[in-house]
C-alpha cells in the first residue's frame, strides 16, 4: 500500500536523480514531497496557485482525504524513493474534518523522525504543518521555507550512499508498521 500511494503520485523515476547528475551547492534543488489533507492544506495549495503566489516547483503533492490516513511507512517510502525532504500538511488543530486525524499524523511524523535519526538521516528533513483552506499565502511561505531548510542540509544521504541506508529505512518501516498494527493475533 505505501509503495502504491507514493509511486502513484511521485514514483522513483519522478524524483530520484543518479548520484552522477546530482547537483551540488547553489544548483541543488531539493525534491520535496508533501502529504496534504484534501480539506485544508491541499485547498490552501490550490488557493496559492490561484493567487499566483510563488513557491518551489520541486514540491510534489500527494492528496490524502485526511492526514490521519498517513502512516509512518508512507513518510519513509518517500525518502526511500529519493525525496530530500517530506512534510505533512493538515487542518488546524481542533479543526480536522475527521476530528483527530491531524493529531494522529503529528504523532506519526514525530515517531518517523526518531526512526530517521536512528538510521543517520537528519530528522529536520521531516515536518508536520497545519493550516486552513484559506491559507494560500501560508502554504506558499511554508513550502518556500521548508525547501530552503532542506537546501541548507543538502541532498538526501540516501541519494549519495549505497543501498545500505535504504535497507535500514526499510527495516525501520517494517518495524513501524508492526508497532502501529500491533502484534498478530
Amino acid at each position: 500500500m505505501a509503495d502504491e500511494l507514493v509511486t502513484s503520485a511521485i514514483g522513483p523515476e519522478a524524483i530520484y536523480h543518479p548520484v552522477s547528475t546530482q547537483p551540488t551547492g547553489s544548483d541543488f534543488e531539493p525534491e520535496i514531497v508533501v502529504f496534504a489533507c484534501h480539506s485544508c492544506a491541499y485547498a490552501a495549495a490550490d488557493l496559492a496557485g490561484s493567487m499566483r503566489l510563488q513557491y518551489p516547483a520541486t514540491i510534489r503533492m500527494i492528496k490524502l482525504p485526511c492526514t490521519g490516513k498517513l502512516e509512518v511507512i508512507h513518510l519513509l517510502t518517500a525518502f526511500e524513493y529519493g525525496a530530500d525532504g517530506v512534510y505533512a500538511a493538515g487542518c488546524l488543530e481542533g479543526e480536522c474534518h475527521y476530528l483527530k486525524g491531524n493529531l494522529w499524523a503529528r504523532r506519526r511524523v514525530e515517531y518517523a523522525k526518531t526512526l530517521l535519526a536512528e538510521v543517520g538521516l537528519e530528522p529536520e528533513r521531516l515536518e508536520m504543518y497545519t493550516m486552513s483552506s484559506a491559507a494560500g499565502p501560508e502554504f506558499a511561505r511554508v513550502a518556500t521555507e521548508f525547501t530552503e531548510r532542506i537546501r541548507r542540509l543538502g541532498p538526501s544521504p540516501l541519494k549519495r550512499a549505497s543501498t545500505a541506508p535504504v535497507a535500514a529505512i526499510a527495516a525501520c518501516a517494517s518495524a513501524a508498521a508492526h508497532v502501529q498494527e500491533g502484534p498478530s493475533a
